[in-house]
């Protein structure tokens, strides 16, 4: 397994289970490496709830339920988000929404921190601007294997 321990952004598995996109080999290349234990990642409970409510949206709740429970076995280590989370998430919003960061990935980013977290697998570039962290782009893992 890799020293690195990662944070496995909502969109690798919607992009390992979604069609054909050009993130789609990576990413299902990496959760098969995490499957094989070459990955070591984490998730947060906000990725489940990410992948239920996307799923529920759009009339297609079963799938939403495979795919998260799936997800957990895959990714058992769930962090939880916590008081303090949603206090540093609510400062991050503040220095970072104007720049497009999203609530939820200021969730993300503030469990991240919290947890003494620096590396994110995830194509949103818009973690890019943010301070303490650094995004892995599946692209470059997987063309780097």
């Amino acid at each position: 397994m890799s020293e690195q321990r990662y944070f496995l952004d909502v969109n690798i598995p919607m992009y390992a289970a979604g069609q054909d996109h050009p993130h789609k080999a990576a990413s299902v290349w990496i959760l098969s490496e995490i499957a094989e234990g070459r990955l070591n990642v984490v998730i947060d409970a906000e990725i489940i709830q990410e992948i239920l409510y996307r799923f529920g949206a759009i009339g297609i709740p079963q799938v939403g339920t495979v795919m998260a429970t799936n997800l957990l076995e895959l990714v058992p280590d769930v962090l939880p988000i916590t008081v303090s989370d949603v206090r540093f998430a609510v400062t991050l919003f503040a220095q970072y929404a104007a720049r497009g960061v999203k609530a939820r990935d200021v969730l993300h980013a503030a469990v991240m921190q919290n947890h003494q977290l620096t590396h994110i697998i995830s194509t949103d570039k818009h973690f890019d601007l943010m301070e303490g962290l650094q995004r892995v782009d599946p692209g470059d893992l997987y063309n780097n294997r």
